[in-house]
């Protein structure tokens, strides 16, 4: 069982914060009411949270999944994520808003929605806590 060492503490919450904080990233821009600033600080907090969860997770190996030098499927995550952050950046800089929105909305739902659901399968650390907290793990 994967302890809480200094660096999974910082993974556990720098992922957890992103969760929360991307929606209102993601809400400041949309319908009528546009909010730059509220967009631009929660977007720029969340990136900074993700590229912190992507660099942590690199050290943090589990052994119950198949791996290969202390790197399992989950992994494939960290390339995926820190592309996908240097993409939507350089479509922002050149201009094309849309593909900036439609990879920052992908990556939040992928790397967020998706890979923190997998943390809550029982076999996981924190889906282990969070199930036999509630009796049913």
């Amino acid at each position: 069982m994967l302890q809480i060492t200094p660096l999974v503490a910082v993974h556990m919450t720098a992922a957890l914060a992103a969760v929360v904080i991307g929606p209102v990233a993601l809400w400041a821009r949309k319908g009528r009411t546009q909010r730059p600033r509220l967009h631009r600080a929660f977007g720029y907090a969340w990136v900074t949270l993700m590229v912190l969860t992507a660099l942590t997770a690199i050290f943090i190996s589990g052994k119950e999944l198949p791996h290969i030098a202390g790197f399992g499927p989950i992994h494939l995550l960290i390339p995926v994520t820190l592309g996908a952050l240097s993409a939507s950046f350089w479509y922002l800089f050149k201009g094309n808003i849309e593909v900036h929105r439609k990879i920052m909305q992908r990556l939040y739902i992928g790397a967020c929605v998706v890979a923190g659901g997998f943390t809550l399968l029982p076999s996981r650390y924190l889906g282990h806590l969070l199930w036999s907290s509630v009796g049913l793990a």
